[in-house]
């Protein structure tokens, strides 16, 4: 039952980025939206910290289904950076060097590609070095295109 649950969850989030950019009828809305994905790939992340540290044991399927869902986020917020969601926590650059962002977002997809090609291979060392990229993608991301 788990797994027909994760499966019809996957299923929904990935027709979201179909119909997300049709939802925002005002920019708060796309805004609202793009820090729930945010946020909710930021706490799934956040759950295989242990796991690439070592400081607990593998467990194959809490990981492959964190990385699911941070693979799914993954995809999600891009269509919601559109003209007029300008807020005082993201720089100016992601309008005016959009080329930028779009190759941070495209870094990022592909490392999380990584990190669930190592979730796959129940490898530790392997989930570290991907876990780490995608760190990486997010801090780059966010020293270049987020606001302190």
């Amino acid at each position: 039952m788990k797994m027909f649950a994760r499966a019809v969850s996957l299923a929904c989030i990935a027709a979201v980025p179909v119909l997300a950019h049709a939802q925002f009828a005002k920019p708060q809305d796309a805004i609202r939206y793009r820090q729930a994905v945010m946020t909710v790939m930021g706490s799934h992340f956040g759950r295989l910290a242990p796991y690439a540290r070592g400081d607990k044991p593998l467990d194959a399927a809490d990981i492959q289904a964190n990385v699911a869902l941070v693979s799914a986020m993954a995809k999600l917020p891009w269509n919601a950076f559109g003209p007029g969601t300008q807020t005082d926590k993201v720089e100016d650059s992601i309008w005016s060097d959009s080329a930028k962002f779009k190759q941070a977002a495209d870094r990022l997809q592909g490392d999380v590609a990584k990190l669930e090609a190592a979730a796959q291979s129940g490898d530790q060392a392997q989930l570290r070095t991907a876990y780490g990229a995608v760190a990486a993608s997010c801090k780059a991301c966010h020293d270049s295109f987020r606001k302190r």
